[in-house]
């Protein structure tokens, strides 16, 4: 029995040292070579302080450093929180308020942006200015993980708040095994997997990567984050590398599908693709479908709070373009629970209720924010007869008549956009409470445009260009609102709250 993810590593690297581990741009390293680095740095973390279960911050660029600094992190003992390195210093300042993370593992040139907002007692240790050499006591490295348990933290992986303060999802080893093994058995993953990775480390969808290069020694391709707009670059590199799985949000393989890029790249190696994180439109799914006949689709749904994915659906015919495709079925050793507004569950077709999740995939909960923690992680309503908690995701959904789980929409205001999970919230409470720009605001999301769009109060219209260099300094691009509608006065409810639901209905009708 396995009790840290470690041990994944350890079993892959006496099983092919001399294979590449990760590809970047015109560098690799080798798993043997990655095991010797990520040792040296767990080595220096232990030296500076021995405790562990302790965040350590990385901020770096996805690359082979960014990899072998997760590992060593949890060779340390200890569990890794990757930071954006595009995120506004103000936002990055937040988290570590909140996470207060012992170590921020960095470059001189990279550090530079956030060197400000650092708390004073927390250490800076900043890749090419140390020397990582020298004798490894490698037995004692290994026997000090004896004591991390498979219920201890491995990651913490931030989310939007409506607080303006992101929240620090808590995974754990265990979780991530869960999951891990499931997708080895259902899938029939072996040794040979080169995964084409372009997924932002932030994302949990980089730390199932990492698990997979742990646990069947897969290869993981960096694919790097700037080639987004250039996605006919992308394809080339899954060609040149012969990837054969991929798990991507559905953005860029829709861009793909418009450019109809697959009648030049064959990616003949390709044989698995897994994609989640928002709606992919079944038109433009069905062009990978007809274009990549032997590959494997599956259409994957879960929130960060549960350990990447809890349903998961195999496609494996032809679904008409005006029908939505399936999230399907729960993935093993995880429970969906679908209740009504009483909190009864709903066993029957075509009716509408929130999804929620029970199982060993569950997340910890966030980090350092118990209020936050016990009103997503309740206890489960239909048992009363001992402890047992459920996630509520706020996602409305039904099954369909052949039993299949349909997405509907959202509870709350959160949604997925970009593949990055997006509090409304917090978008509105950085415009009008940090930044003042504005007397009042109300932000919406179009779905059908993909555009988050705000509907402000002002004396007089402010310029987008204005809005978005603002904004741009407290929130990440992808959180930056698309449309502006200036207005004298929002529209009221009865209660004299805005009307939230009127301007989200005049977007999505519009």
């Amino acid at each position: 029995m396995k009790i840290n993810l470690i041990e994944y590593f350890e079993e892959s690297v006496r099983r092919h040292p001399e294979k590449a581990a990760v590809i970047e741009k015109d560098r690799q390293i080798s798993f043997c070579d990655l095991r010797d680095n990520a040792l040296q740095l767990a080595k220096r973390l232990i030296s500076s302080n021995d405790k562990q279960n302790n965040p350590v911050a990385v901020f770096l660029d996805k690359s082979i450093e960014s990899i072998c600094s997760n590992l060593g992190i949890l060779y340390s003992g200890n569990f890794y929180m990757n930071l954006d390195i595009k995120t506004p210093a103000e936002r990055i300042s937040n988290i570590l308020k909140l996470v207060k993370p012992r170590t921020i593992i960095s470059t001189s040139k990279q550090i530079r942006t956030i060197i400000s907002v650092i708390p004073e007692d927390t250490e800076v240790l900043l890749l090419d200015e140390e020397t990582f050499d020298g004798p490894i006591d490698e037995i004692a490295i290994l026997e000090r993980l004896n004591s991390i348990i498979d219920t201890d933290p491995s990651c913490i992986i931030n989310t939007s708040g409506s607080t303006g303060t992101p929240k620090g999802v808590v995974l754990n080893h265990r979780s991530f095994f869960d999951f891990t093994e499931w997708a080895i058995d259902t899938f029939k993953f072996e040794d040979d997997l080169i995964m084409g990775s372009l997924s932002p480390i932030i994302f949990d969808i980089y730390s199932f990567e990492l698990c997979m290069l742990m646990a069947k020694a897969s290869t993981l391709v960096v694919l790097p984050g700037n080639l987004a707009a250039f996605p006919a670059k992308i394809l080339e590199l899954l060609e040149k590398h012969k990837v054969n799985f991929l798990f991507w949000v559905p953005t860029i393989m829709v861009n793909i599908a418009n450019m109809d890029l697959l009648s030049t790249f064959k990616l003949e190696s390709l044989k698995t693709v897994w994609f989640a994180g928002e709606v992919f439109p079944t038109k433009q799914f069905n062009y990978w479908y007809h274009h990549l006949r032997n590959v494997t689709f599956a259409n994957l749904y879960g929130p960060i709070e549960i350990t990447l994915d809890c349903t998961y659906y195999i496609i494996d015919k032809e679904i008409p373009d005006e029908q939505p495709l399936p999230i399907g079925y729960p993935c093993r050793n995880s429970d969906i629970i679908i209740l009504d507004a009483e909190d009864k569950a709903i066993n029957k077709p075509n009716i509408d209720g929130e999804l929620c999740v029970r199982g060993s995939s569950l997340a910890l909960g966030y980090y350092n924010n118990p209020e936050k923690t016990s009103a997503a992680f309740i206890q489960n309503p239909l048992n009363d007869s001992y402890p047992e908690l459920i996630y509520r995701t706020g996602d409305i959904v039904c099954y369909n008549e052949e039993g299949l789980i349909m997405i509907k929409g959202r509870k709350d205001n959160i949604i997925k956009h970009m593949g990055y999970r997006t509090d409304l919230g917090e978008i509105e409470h950085v415009i009008i409470n940090t930044l003042k720009l504005v007397k009042n605001g109300c932000i919406v999301y179009n779905k059908n445009a993909k555009e988050i769009t705000l509907f402000y109060e002002a004396e007089q219209e402010i310029p987008p260009v204005e809005f978005r260099k603002k904004i741009g300094q407290s929130l990440p691009k992808y959180m930056i609102p698309t449309v502006y509608h200036h207005l004298d006065i929002l529209q009221r409810n009865t209660n004299g709250k805005i009307d939230r639901l009127y301007y989200k209905n005049l977007v999505n009708n519009a």
